[in-house]
């Protein structure tokens, strides 16, 4: 699946998004800096009802919220190295919480993301267009 987003229509993207994400809780976000990962999942937890503030967990590693259908793990795993960091800030726990997880970074961490993680690659096109494509989890 694939999808063209703007600032402009990234609700209706977000919506569409999660119409189409087939179920799925942990969705794992690729793409350079800058490509729009945080600016999307900010998009994506506005569409499901979070009211508290959405922020990028680049220090934290882990913001929770809380949305009408339960809870909702923002990660970025930016800042660390390999797998085994990862397990010690408590990633693995959110991973198979059966909660949603909205993964950045997730290369840092690969063999710990569940077999059936959706995969999503964001690709810029201009300064004001991405294209987001679903992978196959």
């Amino acid at each position: 699946m694939q999808l063209q987003c703007t600032l402009d229509n990234i609700r209706q993207t977000a919506r569409r998004f999660w119409e189409l994400i087939d179920g799925r809780k942990v969705i794992a976000f690729y793409g350079d800096m800058g490509a729009g990962k945080t600016t999307l999942i900010h998009a994506l937890c506005d569409e499901k009802g979070v009211t508290s503030t959405v922020g990028s967990p680049t220090f934290s590693i882990i913001n929770e919220y809380i949305y009408p259908g339960g809870r909702l793990f923002h990660i970025d795993l930016y800042r660390l190295k390999d797998e085994e960091e990862a397990i010690r800030t408590g990633v693995e726990d959110c991973l198979y919480s059966g909660d949603i997880c909205l993964v950045e970074w997730p290369g840092r961490a690969e063999a710990i993301l569940p077999e059936d993680a959706a995969r999503v690659e964001i690709r810029v096109v201009d300064p004001q267009t991405r294209i987001i494509h679903v992978l196959n989890g």
